[in-house]
């Protein structure tokens, strides 16, 4: 049995020279989403939240089995659980789990063990992978590319909470596990992928001059 298509219905054409303004007007935008560390407690509507995370489950996925799952955290306790979990991870990382060169690489960024934002921001995406899935809720079947479509996913989610005109943040601590216990996803199918910290970002907010130095197109770029 062969899958049915649909016609192309919403695809929009431009003119070239409207083509080119809307990716300069994109890179402009883009260009201002900072990774920063210090939020507002300003309150989020969910609903906006929600809407970002749709976004996120508009991005492409290997056989379209969509294998994600996002735990969206408002609960003050949860984030008091959140934090003192990671925290307690940072401060060995700091303390020279993570190895000279790796520590000498964050300097610049003047990060530390102290991860006060995970309880300050008003919101936490926990995004988890999936090893098996499917498009409906009850499939079981292998899915593919996981790590590339998450990775897809959380990229998109983050334009999106830019878009939307809120500050970001990836946290990353290693090992996750804590996470998967917190947000009641601790099972053999799901993994822990990456922590969004979103919201308001503070009156005092600072980006380090270091993550403002971005490769040039001759950089990270060739043409053939």
């Amino acid at each position: 049995m062969t899958e049915q298509h649909v016609p192309l219905t919403d695809f929009i054409e431009y003119p070239p020279e409207q083509m080119l303004a809307r990716a300069t007007e994109h890179l402009a935008d883009i260009r201002r989403r900072h990774s920063i560390r210090k939020f507002s407690d300003r309150p989020v509507a969910r609903e906006l939240i929600e809407q970002c995370i749709l976004a996120a489950g508009a991005a492409p996925s290997g056989a379209n089995h969509q294998p994600w799952h996002f735990v969206a955290i408002q609960s003050q306790q949860v984030k008091q659980q959140i934090r003192t979990e990671a925290e307690a991870l940072e401060q060995g990382f700091y303390a020279g789990r993570a190895g000279e060169e790796w520590l000498d690489a964050l300097k610049p960024l003047g990060t530390n063990a102290n991860k006060a934002y995970l309880e300050t921001a008003p919101w936490l995406i926990a995004v988890f992978s999936k090893k098996r899935g499917g498009v409906e809720d009850q499939d079981d079947k292998t899915n593919y590319y996981v790590h590339e479509s998450v990775g897809l996913a959380t990229g998109f989610l983050l334009q999106a909470l830019h878009h939307a005109g809120l500050g970001t943040l990836t946290h990353t601590p290693k090992p996750m596990s804590f996470l998967s216990k917190i947000c009641g996803r601790d099972n053999d199918n799901e993994r822990p992928y990456m922590l969004i910290v979103t919201g308001y970002p503070a009156a005092d907010a600072t980006v380090p001059v270091h993550a403002l130095k971005k490769k040039s197109l001759e950089q990270i770029c060739s043409f053939l």
